[in-house]
């Protein structure tokens, strides 16, 4: 019976052993998982300011392009506006003397 009491002793205590090993790998698998998930949050957080940073700088350059444009719209009115009026005085003047000559011998 000694002997069997030492046989199982031993089995208890290699148990116990594995036991521990078994408890420390999940520990340290918890923690890897934790770390892996704060990790991954970071990345969210990261990739999510830049997304907004990239839409903010998309934003000021539509809004500089559009202005731009508006400013070139404009201009091109102006001066078509300006072309229309002076063939439109320049109509006038032609006008102007052929009622003149119709009028005046």
């Amino acid at each position: 019976m000694d002997v069997s009491s030492r046989v199982l002793s031993e089995l208890a205590s290699r148990e116990a052993a594995l036991d521990a090993q078994i408890e420390a790998a999940r520990a340290q698998a918890q923690a890897t998982v934790e770390a892996a998930e704060a990790e991954a949050a970071g990345i969210l957080r990261e990739a999510e300011a830049r997304a907004k940073a990239l839409q903010t700088e998309h934003e000021q350059t539509l809004d500089a392009e559009v202005q731009q444009i508006r400013a070139q719209a404009s201009a091109s009115a102006q001066e078509q506006a300006q072309a229309t009026r002076a063939r439109a005085e320049a109509k006038l003047g032609q006008a102007v003397d052929t009622i003149m000559r119709a009028v005046l011998p």
